[in-house]
């Protein structure tokens, strides 16, 4: 099965691929080794690095907003004083595939209007409050908060994702969250084939105050793995977080040294690593559905945080991942500051996704 899975994309190239060399946040100040936004002082506060930050769910919903326009402007073309009918019904489900909800998503919510409004007029609200009820119902049993099982010590998560998904950054961000409901966290820097990502996570243990296990450039990746748990569980340390080299690809052998890191993880604790959590770069689109099923083969992916969904138009993916595999979602990202890295909430989600306001959601939560 992995055979014919890498086969597949190996033989390929697809265009909304990351480059397979690009820098994962190449180091520069430490602030922007961070992933801190410009302006943020050494701790990432939010506050000095704009005048003032808004709600959850205003942050949100600006990160949604070019995948948000790119529905609302379509669902406006389509339903602008037009009854709902075949036609239109068609024209939408285009359009949601076009988005990247994929063929299931898109016909569950053109059959659910098709049910109700068929032949009669139909705003666009009434269909983007259609689709952020399908979208809310779909992605809802896949809500889980990253939970840490303090009787492990340490409980292992190992870090998974393709260069340029913003897996090391993501890493930090954790630490510090993690830091701050006081466990005692360790990073060890598994991606040894990259000096900036080593200088990256170092840079992060210096801001969360979690000591960081390093090796040179070019050093046995699943070794260093072996020595970090070894290292945690000698110190106490509740977490351990372990980066990993992110070429997938062209670079077999770094999937394959992901597998073995697994392996050496296992010899010490036959349960770890606890938890396997794939980060992906919603910039890709569709080509997030690849990573995630090649991922899972190799290291067995069980939860997925979703960067950059501030940066692109392609974030109804996250539905198409939610349809195929079931995975539970953790964490989004929709900016560069630590507090833009937030606890998954599908309703949240969908009604960003969908350019509902906070009023409006507001208003059909209390109807």
């Amino acid at each position: 099965m992995a055979k014919n899975i890498f086969s597949g994309l190996f033989g390929r190239k697809r265009e909304d691929s990351p480059a397979p060399d690009a820098p994962e946040d190449r180091p520069a100040s430490p602030a922007a080794r961070s992933g801190a936004a410009p302006g943020a002082d050494e701790d990432g506060d939010a506050q000095n690095a704009r005048p003032a930050r808004a709600g959850f769910f205003a942050r949100l919903r600006a990160g949604l907003s070019k995948s948000s326009s790119r529905l609302s402007e379509g669902v406006s073309a389509i339903f602008t004083k037009r009854k709902l009918d075949d036609e239109t019904l068609e024209e939408l489900e285009e359009l949601l595939i076009a988005s990247d909800l994929g063929v299931a998503a898109a016909a569950r919510v053109t059959v659910a209007l098709a049910k109700e409004r068929f032949d009669k007029e139909i705003s666009d609200r009434d269909v983007r409050a259609a689709l952020a009820a399908e979208v809310a119902a779909s992605l809802a049993p896949l809500e889980a908060p990253l939970k840490i099982d303090r009787t492990r010590q340490p409980h292992v998560i190992l870090m998974a994702g393709v260069n340029g998904a913003g897996k090391t950054t993501t890493i930090g961000k954790l630490a510090a969250k993690l830091r701050k409901d006081g466990l005692n966290v360790m990073l060890a820097a598994g991606d040894t084939f990259r000096a900036a990502a080593i200088e990256q996570l170092q840079v992060w243990g210096e801001r969360t105050g979690a000591p960081v296990v390093a090796r040179e450039v070019g050093a046995d990746a699943a070794g260093l793995a072996y020595d970090a748990l070894q290292r945690a569980r000698a110190d106490g340390a509740d977490v351990l977080m372990i980066d990993t080299a992110g070429r997938l690809q062209n670079r077999r052998e770094l999937m394959d040294e992901l597998a073995k890191i697994v392996r050496v993880l296992k010899k010490l604790d036959h349960a770890a690593p606890h938890d396997v959590i794939l980060v992906l770069d919603a910039t890709v689109g569709q080509n997030a559905l690849s990573q995630t099923e090649i991922f899972s083969e190799i290291a067995g992916v069980t939860g997925l945080i979703m960067t950059k969904l501030d940066g692109t138009a392609r974030g109804g993916v996250l539905v198409a991942l939610g349809e195929k595999f079931g995975l539970p979602i953790h964490f989004i990202g929709v900016g560069e500051n630590i507090d833009d890295l937030q606890p998954f909430s599908a309703e949240a989600f969908a009604r960003a996704l969908a350019g509902l306001d906070e009023r409006e959601a507001e208003g059909r939560r209390n109807g």
